[in-house]
């Protein structure tokens, strides 16, 4: 199991800079690929998560799966959206989410600090820090391959 990681950090003063790093991690992004969202309430993981899912070509609207824990999209792969946010681990465990961990698309879970053991070792953790209306410090930790070359990639790009 490779342990290694990589950080890289993000400065975002508006929504529209916060899609610049979507859509470069859509374009990134490749089947079985793990994205986790955390950050306090408002903070921009589900604002991430439409932006990303437009820009990975997901057609219509995008929201939250807050009630419903898991919306699945069809764009140039398919996106799994989840929020655990009102789960527990234990009933996290009975959803087969190593199913979209390790299927054909990319998974997007919000509030993924809920579920830290469900999470397999490779990914890439986002961690969004509101510093005021619009700005947000966005740190992007990479867990494995590819993440350490997408931190590496989006940092030689400078996006």
């Amino acid at each position: 199991m490779d342990n290694q990681t990589e950080q890289w950090e993000f400065h975002s003063n508006s929504e529209a800079q916060t899609e610049t790093l979507a859509a470069a991690l859509a374009h990134l992004a490749v089947p079985g690929s793990l994205i986790t969202l955390d950050g306090d309430l408002g903070a921009g993981k589900t604002a991430f998560s439409k932006a990303f899912a437009k820009h990975l070509g997901v057609p219509g609207i995008v929201n939250s799966p807050t009630f419903t824990l898991i919306k699945e999209y069809e764009g140039r792969l398919p996106l799994y959206h989840m929020d655990v946010y009102r789960i527990s681990q234990d009933e996290a465990e009975g959803l087969g989410l190593d199913e979209y961990f390790f299927g054909t698309g990319v998974s997007l879970v919000e509030w993924a600090s809920i579920i830290p053991d469900l999470l397999p070792p490779q990914r890439l953790e986002l961690k969004i820090e509101t510093l005021g209306p619009e700005q947000r410090i966005i740190r992007l930790i990479g867990y494995g391959e590819p993440y350490l070359q997408w931190c590496r990639s989006l940092a030689e790009n400078g996006v």
